[in-house]
């Protein structure tokens, strides 16, 4: 791996560090106003011979139930149907969905059928987490992968066939559950900061010139008084302040990924003094096996001999040397230009966290 993996990363962190301000929208949350999970149970039909085998009962039970509400009496001992699946289907129902609203939907086998390929959803209610109907399924199932082939030694199988979406497959038939606008806005913040909490709100009181409408509760929370001049008119005051630009902050962080070798990290995170030395040892052991060969016709037998050599290897350290004020930008700059690569500036970067020269929170994915 090439050091120039590393440069990379760190110029990508310095490029983020050097956006001169972010929206309120993007820091923030209004409490109340989030996502509601849908969770349902579900027959795909239409099925080339992929669906349930006898073994999964429920999904026999499934449509010799859905067929009784049609008029249609089965005995589901006696059904034996290969097209049908049953599946588990999810959905996320966003804030203020209105009733006729589309989202998408999940569907998941849970039997044992191999491929979800070329289904279609039957209607099905989705739930919320209080039990009550909020959308209902129906539509063609989309599968991001395929079977290909009989059996699992002439097969192939590309990402998961067994998980398909319906896009736009759910209407909404309940308004969903959500806190309607009032006179004081509470906002969330995605990530507990305090030093962005107490910036939004004063950005908030110098946009309106509101005082101190705006205070940061906490780390996680900015309470906003509307107002009089918005009173009546909360939409209009949300949008006003979500539009508002605010510097976001953010504790110093190193991220590290040792699988791949590649290092991000902030341009600022500054380094106290400290000295350098990284070199490599390099250790081999290689065996041989000698094999001793009688002369013909002569008495004795063929052995084998192993000859062990061991080798080692150092190469010349490298020093480098930081002064007060360096930061992670000058120790990668120092480090690549004596050839370093990737792996050897996590090492050091994991060592001087150790040591204490470096106060950044170091992270290893």
């Amino acid at each position: 791996m090439k050091p120039i993996s590393a440069i990379c990363a760190l110029l990508a962190g310095s490029l983020l560090a050097a956006v001169p301000s972010a929206r309120i929208k993007d820091l923030v949350m209004l409490e109340g106003v989030r996502d509601n999970q849908l969770v349902g149970y579900g027959v795909v039909v239409g099925l080339n011979g992929t669906g349930d085998k006898r073994q999964t009962f429920f999904s026999a039970q499934s449509l010799t139930n859905m067929l009784t509400r049609m008029g249609v009496t089965v005995d589901p001992i006696l059904i034996l149907v290969r097209n049908t699946a049953a599946v588990m289907l999810t959905a996320n129902l966003p804030p203020y969905a209105q009733p006729g609203t589309r989202i998408d939907v999940t569907a998941s086998a849970i039997g044992d059928a191999p491929n979800l390929q070329g289904g279609i959803l039957v209607m099905s209610p989705l739930r919320g987490a209080d039990g009550e109907v909020y959308a209902v399924a129906q539509g063609a199932v989309v599968t991001g992968g395929f079977v290909a082939g009989r059996g699992l030694s002439n097969g192939t199988t590309v990402n998961h066939p067994t998980v398909g979406r319906v896009p736009e497959g759910a209407i909404v038939e309940k308004a969903a559950p959500t806190a309607p606008p009032s006179a004081e806005l509470r906002l969330q913040l995605k990530r507990a900061d305090f030093t962005t909490a107490v910036r939004i709100a004063k950005a908030v009181n110098a946009r309106f010139n509101a005082g101190q409408a705006a205070r940061a509760e906490n780390a996680a929370l900015v309470v906003v008084e509307t107002p009089d001049a918005f009173k009546g008119r909360p939409a209009e005051f949300i949008s006003e302040v979500e539009n508002v630009g605010v510097e976001s902050d953010a504790p110093a962080k190193i991220v590290v990924n040792e699988r791949t070798g590649t290092v991000t990290m902030g341009k600022d995170i500054r380094i106290r003094p400290v000295a350098i030395l990284h070199g490599n040892l390099a250790v081999e052991v290689r065996t041989t096996l000698d094999v001793s060969q009688p002369a013909p016709m002569a008495q004795g037998e063929t052995a084998v001999t192993p000859r062990v050599d061991v080798t080692a290897k150092e190469d010349r350290a490298h020093s480098v040397i930081l002064k007060d004020g360096a930061t992670i930008e000058d120790l990668v700059r120092a480090l690549t230009s004596i050839g370093s690569t990737p792996r050897d500036v996590i090492a050091v970067l994991q060592t001087l966290r150790v040591a204490g020269a470096l106060d950044a929170d170091l992270e290893v994915i």
